[in-house]
């Protein structure tokens, strides 16, 4: 099973040059993020509150001048010979109760009738913003500097009982005490801010460390580096390999699997997010993903090739997180797939004989210790003549010494594990074979015969049938091997040549028949099921006389 562990990837990856450590260059990045934004904020809502405060206080000293204004003692007062003494004390209590800095209250000529410092009384105002409300009648705010400093001021025209203007109010706060209002306020928000910019740079070392333990302790330029060296090492490989997530979705592929696949005209970027079972249907990686265990060295077929395939789960902190498998064509090692396989059918054929010949040289043994020379005699006649008779008919029916050999090697096979084996005395193969035609027959052949065996043994003795029917007659070649055993059902007989599928019990089984139907379908020949006259499978299969290079073979 696969497992990354923290630390692993660190130890071996030689570093590039790295100017900030990734905890410094976080805390930096977000630190000057955090203080910028709310540098921003700080400065929008300084402006805000004073415009905002301004506004508010323009508008309460509009309020406050519209109200004296309309005061009756106040509008009757401007008839008196004497205004100020009626005006002065009737609006310094109202000054005081509102707030105002002042309420400066003068006449059309801007003289003075009441002013917080008694001396400036019947002079002229100061700011020279009245024109509005003693010309046009208008109620407004207004900014500009009094004898006081410089204000906010409402002001209001004050007018009879006919409607004629005759003075006017103004009510003011300084701009010193709106200022310092203002600081006030700034100065708890700038304390709020601070406060919130020092826990973002704390919270921005505590994410880049976590950041930090999330990528095994890399920085940036060591993955960047350790990502280019490993996309050229996966997509340089021959080896063909296909990665998923634990939802069996594809993750990645490289350029070997893609070949494989025979999709060279699809984009690897395409094959990324879809179903493993939608690119490749015949892939157990889901079975991977539900135990959790590990498969090595499985055949398969993968498109037109024979694949070894190991499939291996992959773990993040004893989680599984996904499945990797990763195949090998062959096609580079078929020759010598096919080379073993004879050389194993060669060793059968020669333990069966082996075996054969130590049970006979017993049986003669036991014969002349029991003083029986005619019964060994006649025994060792029949059994020279059984062995000259099948070597004389397959010299005869069958000149390649390949095809000869293989077939007189099932014989004894058959003849040791007690199966009656039997080649139609109408058979015949004289048709001379190319070395490629030769090599897939004899794997066909093997494969074959070797199931037929296998299918009945489970029969009793005297129903243990094998036949095998060959003829070069026509434009093809035609094989027959038929057994004896219980058949394959019919439900089952679409699957059979399918990778993996097979009817026997136990492990490593299904690949004889796939074997053998993809060397058949590289020399153009074909192989199908059909009902056989002894009960059991009948296999035919067929190879075209034509040759690799379009002409026809001498015989």
């Amino acid at each position: 099973m696969s497992s990354i562990r923290k630390g692993d990837t660190k130890k071996y990856l030689v570093n590039p040059k790295i100017k900030l450590n990734l905890k410094v260059k976080m805390t930096l990045l977000i630190g000057l993020l955090i203080i910028g934004m709310f540098s921003i904020m700080g400065a929008f809502f300084h402006f805000f509150f004073s415009d905002t405060l301004e506004a508010q206080l323009g508008e309460r000293a509009l309020s406050v001048a519209e109200s004296v204004a309309h005061v009756p003692e106040l509008r009757e007062a401007f008839a008196l010979k004497e205004p100020a003494s009626v005006i002065q004390p009737l609006v310094t209590p109202i000054k005081e109760a509102t707030g105002a800095e002042f309420i400066v209250v003068g006449n059309t000529n801007e003289i003075r009738y009441a002013h917080p410092f008694p001396d400036q009384i019947g002079k002229k105002m100061v700011g020279e913003d009245n024109d509005r409300a003693l010309v046009h009648g208008e109620s407004y705010v207004s900014k500009a500097v009094g004898s006081l400093g410089q204000s906010i001021r409402g002001k209001a025209p004050v007018r009879t009982s006919e409607g004629e203007i005759v003075g006017v109010v103004s009510v003011g706060f300084l701009m010193d005490d709106v200022e310092s209002i203002i600081k006030n306020y700034s100065k708890e928000l700038w304390y709020v801010l601070i406060s919130i910019v020092v826990i973002g740079i704390v919270g921005a070392i505590f994410i880049a460390h976590y950041i930090k333990n999330v990528l095994f302790g890399l920085e940036p330029e060591e993955i960047s580096h350790l990502l280019l060296q490993k996309e050229t090492i996966l997509q340089s490989t021959h080896e063909g390999i296909i990665a998923v997530n634990n939802k069996g979705f594809i993750t990645l592929i490289n350029v070997a699997a893609q070949h494989l696949l025979s999709k060279e005209g699809t984009e690897i970027d395409q094959f990324i997010g879809k179903p493993i079972l939608e690119v490749l249907p015949n892939s157990r990686l889901h079975e991977v993903l539900e135990h959790g265990e590990s498969q090595y060295n499985k055949e398969m077929l993968l498109g037109s090739h024979i694949v070894l395939v190991n499939r291996v789960p992959i773990y993040y902190e004893d989680t599984l997180i996904g499945a990797v498998s990763t195949f090998r064509n062959k096609t580079e090692i078929e020759k010598l797939t096919k080379e073993l396989t004879r050389v194993k059918q060669y060793a059968d054929a020669l333990r069966a004989q082996t075996h054969e010949f130590s049970n006979k040289m017993y049986t003669i043994l036991g014969l002349i210790q029991l003083d029986k020379k005619n019964e060994a005699v006649n025994f060792i006649r029949r059994e020279s003549n059984i062995q000259q008779k099948w070597i004389r008919f397959l010299v005869e029916k069958v000149p390649d010494p390949m095809i000869n050999a293989i077939l007189l090697g099932k014989l004894n096979q058959a003849n040791e594990q007690r199966v009656q084996m039997s080649i139609h005395p109408d058979s015949k193969l004289t048709y001379r074979l190319s070395d490629r035609k030769r090599d897939a027959l004899v794997t066909v052949l093997g494969n074959l015969i070797q199931n037929a065996i296998d299918a009945v043994k489970e029969t009793a003795n005297g129903e243990r049938k094998v036949s095998v029917f060959f003829t070069d007659m026509g434009e093809d070649l035609v094989f027959e091997i038929e057994d004896s055993g219980p058949g394959v059902p019919e439900e089952l007989a679409s699957n059979i040549f399918r990778q993996g599928f097979s009817t026997k019990e136990g492990s490593h089984r299904g690949i004889g028949l796939a074997l053998t139907k993809q060397v058949l379908t590289e020399i153009e020949g074909s192989i199908f099921l059909e009902e056989g006259e002894l009960g059991g499978a009948c296999f035919v299969v067929t190879i075209p006389k034509k040759c690799e290079d379009g002409g026809e073979a001498n015989e």
